[in-house]
């Protein structure tokens, strides 16, 4: 067997593997646009839409990305939540408001919510896939530092471009959850610490090897 075929046969015992969440992610991405659909939630439909690209483009970059079960399932419970966050009501009340501890507050905005521990789970998430993208293209003449500091500039990147995505969701579709000036700054806060949360994980993950 030459390398190309063990690469093709690697390949493909591997996406044998992710049927798991796949179907999962199919299977919530379609209830969820079937449910906004029918309460007329045009917001988390855009939302929808934005998540079905990204889920097309991972698929289809898989062959080069070459992402693991542990990285796909985390984007998949990280989109999961997102949805359950503005589909799920409870208490009247959407999922991303629910309060988790009330250790105080910033100008009505309570600490901690489902909406902040999602931001920071998901660019925590965004962050480690940053790096298992770098990873093949890191060497030693890297100073460590400079890789974590450059992830987390990273991970808030993508947490601004999330601001950005819900700032164009406000444009578009006057009636939203988004929130206003400190919960922006709030989201760009807790989507820091996930990054930073994510460097600590890489650190020890690479102090084990």
């Amino acid at each position: 067997m030459d390398e190309e075929h063990f690469k093709l046969v690697t390949y493909k015992m591997n996406i044998k593997k992710l049927w798991g969440v796949l179907i999962f992610t199919i299977l919530y991405v379609l209830a969820f646009a079937l449910y906004y659909l029918s309460i007329r939630n045009f917001e988390f439909l855009w939302y929808i839409a934005v998540l079905v690209f990204f889920f097309l483009l991972i698929l289809f970059t898989l062959k080069k990305t070459k992402f693991d079960r542990f990285i796909l399932w985390a984007l998949s419970i990280w989109g999961f939540l997102h949805m359950c966050g503005g589909g799920i009501k409870i208490n009247g009340d959407v999922m991303y408001n629910l309060v988790l501890v009330n250790l105080f507050n910033i100008s009505g905005d309570i600490i901690l919510k489902f909406d902040q521990v999602v931001h920071a789970y998901g660019f925590g998430v965004a962050t480690l896939v940053a790096y298992y993208l770098l990873k093949p293209h890191l060497n030693k003449r890297f100073s460590k530092k400079l890789i974590y500091f450059l992830l987390v500039l990273i991970g808030m990147g993508f947490g601004a471009l999330n601001e950005i995505i819900e700032f164009f969701a406000v444009l578009a579709i006057k009636n939203t959850n988004v929130g206003g000036y400190f919960n922006t700054s709030l989201d760009l806060v807790f989507n820091t610490i996930g990054a930073i949360i994510a460097i600590v994980i890489i650190h020890f993950k690479n102090a084990k090897k």
